[in-house]
């Protein structure tokens, strides 16, 4: 489990260090930090990927992506990290030495492509030299050998991770782990529930532990959780939401629909029927009482477009998944936040609430007075 999250001179996240524990709400004002907090943990899960780079050129490269305060205080580059009870992580990207060249002369195109200065992983939550497993500086990668010590230092290049350069289960099998661990993060934000929305449409229907990321295999995914999941947390939480109802996966020659059977109407509606807010409750249900929990689910503003009757049983649903598995939600309901704290009261479980504010420009976390209220961390230094 994560236990600390660090981002520096990410949009408004000048200096930000967050405790998190196994269910984790973060609510603040419009503007707070919410969404680059969110954004911040995408980045550390496209670094698993090898596309950290890639996603933060998609954003304009650095000078878009990092802080944009005090120009005096302007920062050197972007730092991304996080640390639980088995691994930490933490990368470095910086402006590129030079913009390069073409084979054939010229400049080159991918000016916006940053490249990581320091990346380094490390056993335990506190970064320290003893505990270095692999290290990277600038090109130069070495890895921890069984003995204590190291494997001569590699060449790579400066807009690759060792993430996904170096997991190899013989050369850095620490490395592979940590990579698969941050691979099985699964993220969820604003699915589509318009009318052509992927969701509505009838699928070829396979086994589908885990719903896709644009929902188009809700039907499969509901499917699965009655046959191989907890079939009567998904009766409870459709009737929790729409007293009365049950839904029923109809399968045309191999092509699943949705059908929700509902008290006093003399048919099934099917998925054009469904209200947006209907069907992204079922969406919801669908990720959130999946077979193959992962090990951390992030959630940005599941609210959206739900009636606020929903949003108990939405937080029934959140407070069920995070028995399984580390949960960050971050939203902009209220409601949906007392919720979620009413129901952990209730089943006496905790919520570690976390509320953002802005002040001149820099994302900061209420309530805390001063350094010794935030997590214990060390950057790796250039």
């Amino acid at each position: 489990m994560i236990r600390t999250l660090a981002v520096e001179n990410y949009r408004s996240l000048r200096k930000l260090i967050v405790p998190l524990d196994r269910l984790n709400v973060v609510t603040g004002a419009n503007g707070s930090g919410k969404s680059s907090l969110y954004r911040a943990l995408r980045l550390l899960a496209d670094a698993g990927q090898g596309g950290a780079v890639t996603a933060l050129a998609r954003e304009g490269g650095l000078p878009s992506a990092v802080w944009a305060g005090d120009k005096k205080q302007e920062p050197a580059g972007l730092r991304l990290g996080f640390a639980g009870d088995e691994f930490g992580y933490a990368v470095d990207f910086g402006v590129p030495q030079s913009s390069g060249a073409q084979p054939g002369g010229g400049p080159s195109m991918f000016a916006l492509d940053p490249e990581i200065k320091r990346e380094c992983t490390w056993a335990g939550p506190v970064l320290r030299t003893a505990a270095l497993l692999c290290d990277r500086a600038g090109p130069a990668v070495r890895t921890r050998t069984a003995d204590g010590g190291w494997h001569r230092s590699q060449g790579i290049r400066p807009y690759d991770s060792m993430l996904s350069e170096f997991a190899d289960p013989q050369l850095a099998p620490d490395l592979l782990r940590l990579r698969e661990l941050i691979r099985s993060w699964r993220f969820y934000d604003h699915v589509r529930t318009d009318a052509e929305a992927p969701a509505r449409a009838a699928r070829v229907g396979t086994r589908t532990p885990v719903l896709a990321h644009d929902g188009a295999d809700l039907a499969a995914a509901l499917q699965t959780i009655r046959e191989t999941g907890d079939d009567e947390a998904l009766d409870a939480a459709v009737d929790a939401a729409f007293p009365g109802s049950r839904v029923r996966i109809a399968d045309n020659g191999g092509r699943f629909e949705i059908q929700l059977h509902q008290r006093g109407l003399r048919r099934p509606l099917g998925p054009a029927e469904l209200s947006d807010g209907t069907l992204r409750y079922l969406l919801w249900t669908a990720a959130l009482l999946t077979p193959r929990p992962p090990a951390l689910l992030v959630l940005n503003e599941p609210e959206t477009s739900l009636h606020p009757d929903l949003l108990r049983p939405l937080a029934d649903l959140i407070l069920t998944a995070a028995k399984d598995t580390q949960v960050v939600l971050v939203t902009h309901a209220q409601d949906l936040a007392d919720a979620i704290a009413e129901g952990a009261r209730r089943h006496r479980t905790d919520v570690n609430s976390i509320e953002l504010l802005k002040e001149l420009g820099q994302t900061q976390v209420a309530g805390r007075d001063s350094l010794l209220d935030e997590p214990l961390w060390y950057w790796p230094k250039r």
